[in-house]
């Protein structure tokens, strides 16, 4: 039997689709299912949805487990053959309104903060030392499992993964398979979507739409160029960042505009407070996604279990894909976030990137791209200073290396000075207490 393990199986929503899809896949439908989180009721409602999709969809033919507390996550994880990893730690309150008031007392505005800039340093900060332990049980009880990793930032927690551990690990984010398909929709060439062959490379929630070509084989980025100049020019819309992205460097990128705005200096800055209107840029926004979801979470739980009737259609995650890839030896093309061998020629061997990766029984195979335009791997860069810094600050555990990691991020550099930094990271170390308790 295959075992599937879920960590931070409290996420129900994400759970429900991962999981739901494997339910939803012949190769996965006899698998036993652990769930494992340090909620005891978000687990248990995670549970209950699971086993009602299990039943309406499945035959009941999934196992279906629930392991609650770090005392039983070893035995959670024993045999497993893949681990999907979508932990949260220190969650909304406290952490998250943490990494927001603290910075904004100095001056420094963020939009979600879970990737790049101060918050996604803090929040890799305080998630490594857990994924470290994570590795450890893994060595012991499931040395070979796959480990799928959708936790942020991304590239850091992958990246330190693949380091540091033994663990084979790929990263997995959401906006890889719909970035071409988001943009053509956007900009009314849908006509254009069917038959249509790209290439993406770059960082996680930076990589670049390299080419996009129509089923003719036909360039489609003259088009897209004009489009997307026009639209800016003459409408206020969501991904004005991403579309002044084209203008400027030539290539779109993955992620959404309101996180490319908080990963480069050009677009929140205090001297220039027009810019944020200008380019329809939502200040503190994942705060108030968190509100809305944890106001209305009951209403939807609700609705999502629909009285035992709830039921589940394959999603476009990569994971059941991958799983059904490895057991039938089928091979299936992703964007995965792996580290740096020799596959973007002008990154460091170091980063972790997001690459075209082939998977089979033989697990995630990289693929080859080259070099990026200069600018591209530029901008790449200056957010990859900022991930192998703040791996190196959990590596060592001293504060130091905290405030290099800030001082190269580059919307913090752009508007603080060093020893405002210091100071920033300072009150959020004391702040986060627990959770950083480690760094030194």
């Amino acid at each position: 039997m295959i075992k599937i393990v879920f960590l931070g199986a409290g996420s129900t929503v994400f759970a429900r689709n991962v999981l739901g899809d494997c339910m939803c896949t012949p190769a996965l439908w006899d698998a036993e299912i652990a769930l494992y989180d340090i909620d005891a009721k978000r687990l248990e409602e995670s549970e209950i949805i699971l086993n009602a999709i299990n039943k309406n969809v499945n035959s009941s033919r999934a196992v279906i487990k629930a392991y609650l507390g770090v005392d039983n996550r070893k035995e959670a994880l024993r045999d497993a053959k893949f681990v999907v990893n979508a932990i949260q730690v220190g969650g909304y309150d406290p952490c998250t309104i943490i990494d927001f008031e603290i910075p904004k007392k100095f001056g420094l505005r963020q939009t979600i903060a879970d990737t790049l800039g101060i918050g996604g340093i803090m929040r890799g900060l305080r998630t490594i030392p857990v994924m470290r332990d994570f590795a450890r049980d893994m060595e012991e009880v499931c040395p070979n499992a796959l480990f799928l990793n959708y936790t942020n930032p991304m590239a850091i927690l992958t990246g330190y993964m693949q380091r540091y551990t033994k663990i084979k690990t790929v990263g997995l984010c959401h906006s890889v398979q719909v970035c071409s398909e988001d943009l053509l929709k956007k900009l009314d060439m849908e006509d254009k979507l069917e038959g249509r062959s790209e290439l993406i490379a770059g960082i996680n929630h930076m990589a670049w739409l390299l080419e996009i070509k129509d089923k003719e084989g036909n360039d489609l980025y003259p088009e897209i160029k004009a489009c997307a100049k026009q639209k800016n020019e003459t409408e206020k819309h969501n991904d004005m960042v991403r579309y002044e992205y084209i203008k400027h460097l030539g290539y779109y990128c993955t992620e959404s505009s309101e996180h490319n705005a908080e990963y480069n200096p050009f677009f929140i800055k205090s001297r220039y407070p027009e810019l944020v209107d200008q380019f329809n840029i939502p200040l503190d926004e994942y705060p108030r996604r968190c509100v809305r979801q944890i106001e209305g979470w009951e209403q939807e739980k609700n609705s999502i279990l629909q009285d035992g009737k709830i039921t589940h259609t394959r999603s476009r995650e990569y994971a059941s894909y991958i799983m059904e890839a490895v057991v039938l030896n089928q091979p299936y093309k992703i964007g995965g976030n792996v580290l740096n061998t020799g596959l973007i020629d002008n990154l460091p061997a170091d980063a972790c990137v997001e690459v075209p990766c082939l998977v089979d029984a033989n697990g995630i195979s990289p693929c080859h791209v080259g070099r990026l335009p200069v600018q591209l791997a530029a901008m790449n860069m200056t957010n990859i200073n900022a991930q192998l810094m703040t791996i190196e600050a959990a590596r060592t555990k001293k504060k130091e290396n905290i405030y290099q990691a800030a001082m190269l991020d580059p919307h913090t550099a752009a508007e603080l000075s060093i020893d405002d930094i210091v100071k920033m990271c300072d009150e959020l170390i004391d702040a986060h207490g627990e959770y950083m308790k480690e760094y030194c």
